[in-house]
């Protein structure tokens, strides 16, 4: 079976085709191979299979019939050398020979040494030093975003190093410094959106590094995307872009920036606060760090950005971005799922299935990958929403009406288990409903006049829950029957005189 990208994987390449960019291009920022990502591509033509080139077999075929060129000087020739390609591709990912010869065995069942593929890999990198180019950026195209160590600051009474966090535009090498005490996702958000608010404008892509931590455990950034963050990219325009483990020059601009705040800014520096130390870096920015000359570019950096990039950035967006959390929740029975104590409809193909839920303090969104199964206002805890079109045809009736069929339901086991119910529905609302349920099934196992004096019970001492009937349904039981009134004379009873007689005898 061929391997298939995870969605993150295939929402960012058709994010990348989207904005020009060629296959090999894709192909060396990400490591994926450029004949899966054509697979992705809403543009490709679909290959039709090859047609079969007939060969002559017979005894006059020209290419059996060739003579065979003697060899003159027997020559010998590394087992890996006809996997050239694959071991030249693998090289240029960072990849160690022991990696190459595992993933020769597992792709193409090589048969040779291990041995070999090192001296192969040697002698390959002796041919091919490792060449790093200076990549040029057009104008609003990129930022690059990273994670250093900042002064020391007090905190608690002790002075500790915060993260600093660093953005910086690739093509002005203007940039954006800021000191948090957390590396979380809510965080990394909140830097982004002040930088973009400080460049005023989003660029094109944001060049991300990749943490230990996985995103989806409270840190960043990994391939695989945290879903805030991915929702908060998509909101503000921007395609998010995770460079290849162990290749830091993917984000050189910023891994130099950060160093250069450090040094420049920052050593030998103690802070009293976050606030202090973010206050002396937004002055060192407007004095040193803008209008510096870039060695590289050999131009002033706010020159640079005021004159060709600021005016190329993606405008802000008009609504700020809105948090939200992420969960699993599956879909029960009667076709909710439960959200902080109240109950949301999903279509009820969903059964059973456990989904990822998107909410926050105004809405709930519910998700099956990336399809929305259903969206719905936030309800309050005991409440439900409920959207027709998710029922099945035959269960497509109202609040009101399933109440009704509740009672009369109730009201065929008697009067008092009907009152006991429409009193737990106007105590508890939409919670009676469940219930309600369960003391329809008590019937079952008790007969209806224990229900009955159950409920009669219940709703005297104000108890308007399932388990409070089942429980006095239960002690009931034990109640052998009703109290006999006690009888001086019966047809089986003997008269006194006679055990009296028997005992003097």
């Amino acid at each position: 079976m061929p391997n298939v990208l995870k969605m993150e994987k295939q929402v960012l390449i058709k994010q990348l085709i989207a904005l020009g960019w060629s296959y090999r291009r894709i192909e060396s920022e990400t490591g994926i191979r450029r004949e899966t990502i054509s697979k992705y591509d809403p543009d490709h033509p679909r290959n039709s299979k090859p047609a079969k080139v007939p060969t002559d077999s017979g005894p006059q075929s020209p290419i059996q019939n060739r003579p065979k060129c003697p060899s003159t000087k027997p020559t010998r020739t590394s087992g890996a050398a006809e996997y050239d390609e694959f071991i030249r591709a693998r090289i240029a990912q960072g990849l160690t020979a022991q990696r190459i010869y595992q993933d020769l065995i597992v792709e193409h069942d090589f048969k040779h040494s291990y041995d070999s593929v090192k001296r192969y890999v040697r002698k390959l990198k002796k041919r091919t030093p490792e060449v790093i180019a200076h990549i040029h950026t057009a104008p609003g195209e990129e930022g690059q975003v990273d994670f250093g160590e900042g002064a020391p600051t007090l905190k608690n009474g002790r002075y500790l190093k915060p993260w600093l966090f660093k953005i910086v535009l690739s093509h002005s090498r203007h940039s954006y410094e800021e000191t948090v005490w957390q590396q979380d996702v809510e965080t990394f958000i909140r830097c982004h959106e002040h930088a973009f608010e400080s460049f005023g404008g989003v660029p094109e892509i944001i060049r991300l590094d990749n943490l230990k931590s996985g995103v989806l455990k409270a840190h960043l950034y990994e391939p695989v995307l945290n879903p805030l963050y991915s929702a908060f990219a998509e909101h503000y325009g921007f395609v998010p872009v995770p460079c290849l483990p162990r290749k830091p020059e993917h984000k050189g601009k910023v891994e130099s920036g950060v160093g250069y705040t450090q040094e420049n800014a920052l050593k030998g520096l103690k802070f009293d606060s976050l606030e202090a130390q973010n206050a002396h870096l937004r002055n060192w920015n407007r004095r040193w760090a803008r209008t510096r000359i870039h060695g590289t570019i050999k131009q002033q950096v706010w020159a640079v950005f005021v004159n060709s990039e600021r005016n190329a950035l993606q405008p802000l967006p008009e609504k700020t971005f809105q948090y939200f959390k992420v969960g699993k929740r599956k879909v029960h029975a009667d076709g909710h799922i439960e959200v902080a104590g109240a109950y949301y409809s999903v279509p009820h193909r969903y059964l059973g299935r456990l989904l990822t839920v998107h909410f926050n303090a105004q809405w709930v969104k519910v998700l099956d990958g990336t399809e929305i199964a259903a969206f719905h206002r936030r309800a309050q805890p005991g409440r439900f929403r409920t959207e027709k079109t998710h029922l099945p045809e035959n269960k497509t009736i109202s609040q009101e009406e399933y109440k009704n069929r509740l009672l009369a339901k109730c009201a065929a086991i008697g009067e008092a288990t009907r009152s006991w119910a429409h009193m737990a529905l106007k105590e508890r609302k939409q919670l009676a409903f469940r219930t309600i349920q369960g003391l329809l099934h008590l019937p079952d196992k008790y007969s209806p006049d224990l229900v009955e004096k159950a409920c009669r019970e219940a709703r005297k001492a104000g108890l308007f829950r399932y388990q409070a009937v089942a429980a006095l349904c239960r002690e009931f039981s034990h109640v052998k029957g009703e109290q006999l009134e006690l009888i001086q004379e019966h047809e089986i009873i003997r008269n006194p005189k006679d055990y009296q007689s028997f005992i003097d005898n």
